[in-house]
């Protein structure tokens, strides 16, 4: 069994043992979607997949907060913040603004992009090296204002 997943487990023990109910219920979902994969393709999920599976769980909660503050249901927006708070726990360190636009820079010239239409190849390039580290859409729209500017 992989690392992550084991420490997913072990910060679910951890959270009965607390009491910590919220906690608890956002790692039992983490584990729910987990399972649903492996269970969908019938493997058994690496780290690398099971940071997928969590990089899909934030994408959908912020996603949702959006809608929820547009629809004036702060209340449902934050229990979706508190959920993003433990999900982010087993995600690797995120990288910070200075990082990202470094990457975004290097991965522009490896490739050689011109303009927005190499914007795809950019981001092909950057996806597996910045997996579960950023979020994406914030990598799409640093790739789109280098260029803007």
């Amino acid at each position: 069994m992989d690392v992550l997943k084991e420490r997913i487990k072990e910060d679910m023990k951890a959270a009965m043992k607390s009491g910590d109910k919220a906690r608890l219920g956002v790692i039992r979902m983490i584990l729910a979607a987990i399972k649903q994969v492996e269970v969908d393709e019938r493997i058994e999920l690496g780290d690398d997949r099971v940071i997928s599976v969590l990089d899909k769980m934030l994408k959908q909660r912020r996603e949702s907060i959006k809608q929820f503050r547009d629809a004036e249901r702060h209340d449902l927006a934050d229990i979706e913040e508190a959920e993003i708070v433990v999900i982010q726990d087993f995600l690797p360190q995120q990288l910070t603004d200075a990082e990202i636009d470094g990457m975004v820079a290097e991965a522009i010239a490896e490739v050689g992009a011109a303009s927005l239409k190499d914007m795809g190849a950019v981001m092909a390039l950057l996806k597996p090296k910045m997996q579960g580290k950023a979020d994406m859409a914030v990598v799409s729209a640093r790739i789109k204002a280098h260029f803007i500017a």
